[in-house]
């Protein structure tokens, strides 16, 4: 029968694998006190740091749904359950074993799986979370600014081509100025209207207003009689002919 420590020493465990955000699995076999409370100081916030029993361990792993885990539970087992970044405690953990080579780490746990050894330490070589949101929050800005860039060189090129426009006004204003000519021409051309049949009339007394029912004046007869001869007047049958040598002869015999 279960000891009652033991018990809520393996509950523990299981609470801690369970809302950790990882877990890492080292053999401490040779570190001092002193070195141990470097690493726990590295650790800071981010885990805890502390030695296990494996079998404890094993009990807890299983009741919090970690499989694989027992092949790593083999010697002197110190746990750190990490609290913060992963990625974070594990660059602590590798670093702090490249100048202390008696920490071993032997796996871990991340999400509900297990990791290997090599797993861990290729997770330490990934950049922190703090690094990581440095670069998007780099990226955004960029895509900000270039934003802003596209929309604004229009806007710049419109004002540079209305300053060129300007300054070109001012040193001809015969620009401005022919800028109204063809409307000018337009409305001059508009304004000269077809004359009249009076206003023709009246400038050539022979022309008599198409479709006008009015009778010449007296001056207007006169210029056309004068134009054209008169037609030989009609003889008449019963005056002599004057020209008519027969009838002349007839008169000088009586």
């Amino acid at each position: 029968m279960a000891r009652p420590d033991k018990a809520a020493d393996v509950a523990e465990l299981a609470e801690k694998f369970s809302s950790s955000a990882g877990v890492v699995l080292t053999d401490y076999r040779g570190l001092t006190v002193k070195a141990l409370k470097e690493l726990r100081r590295n650790l800071g916030d981010n885990a805890t740091y502390a030695v296990s029993k494996n079998t404890l361990t094993t009990i807890a792993a299983r009741q919090a749904g970690v499989e694989g885990i027992e092949e790593s539970l083999v010697g002197p087992t110190a746990i750190a359950f990490i609290d913060g970044d992963p990625v974070t405690v594990a660059k602590g953990l590798r670093d702090f074993a490249r100048t202390n080579p008696l920490l071993v780490i032997k796996g871990g746990v991340l999400d509900g799986k297990f990791l290997s050894s090599d797993e861990v330490r290729q997770l330490a070589d990934l950049e922190s979370r703090e690094v990581l949101l440095a670069k998007v929050a780099g990226g955004l800005q960029g895509v900000l600014q270039q934003a802003v860039s596209l929309v604004a060189a229009p806007l710049s090129q419109a004002a540079r081509l209305l300053a060129a426009l300007e300054k070109a006004a001012e040193e001809d204003p015969s620009l401005i100025a022919g800028a109204g000519a063809p409307v000018a021409v337009a409305a001059e051309a508009t304004d000269q209207q077809e004359p009249t049949n009076e206003e023709l009339a009246a400038a050539d007394p022979d022309v008599t207003p198409e479709g006008s029912d009015a009778e010449p004046t007296n001056d207007v007869a006169a210029a056309a009689a004068v134009a054209e001869p008169a037609a030989p007047a009609a003889q008449d049958s019963a005056a002599p002919a004057a020209t008519d040598p027969t009838a002349a002869d007839a008169a000088g015999d009586n």
